[in-house]
């Protein structure tokens, strides 16, 4: 595999703080726009500060299951709750910190050590957390499902 990957994509404005991102890789494009707690923001629009958490919560999803295959674990749902917060420093705008809170439901009780530590790993592994300046933290909750 090559040591360098390009992801090409282009973002076209359509009308007010409205855009469209297109990637000739992709089938789907998707509206941006500025969040509406800024002026002329627009309501039920991805923003950036949505995709940059997007980015970081898929990023550990993706990790996470590469390492849970290669792993052999076994589970149930992988769901995750994610939270970016927008803060100013030095006068300026930063996505201080994003919170991922990702639920691993698996069936074997004996796994639950396992599962953590691999969800763990997911965290460091993950190649948008480690090119960003957030702070990312981790919160995980392995439940087990008991079959009847």
């Amino acid at each position: 595999m090559p040591e360098e990957h390009t992801y090409k994509l282009s973002l076209n404005w359509d009308e007010g703080r409205i855009g469209t991102l297109k990637s000739d890789d992709l089938e789907e494009s998707v509206k941006v726009a500025t969040p509406p707690e800024f002026p002329g923001g627009v309501e039920g629009v991805w923003s950036p500060e949505h995709l940059y958490v997007a980015s970081v919560s898929s990023c550990f999803m993706t990790s996470f299951l590469a390492i849970a295959d290669f792993s052999k674990l076994e589970y149930e749902n992988l769901s995750i709750e994610s939270e970016g917060l927008l803060s100013k420093s030095d006068g300026k705008y930063v996505m201080s910190k994003i919170t991922l809170r990702p639920v691993l439901v698996i069936t074997d009780p004996n796994q639950e050590s396992k599962a953590h530590r691999l969800l763990e790993k997911a965290d460091q592994i993950c190649l948008i957390t480690r090119s960003i300046k957030s702070e990312v933290v981790v919160e995980p909750v392995v439940e087990v499902s008991v079959k009847t």
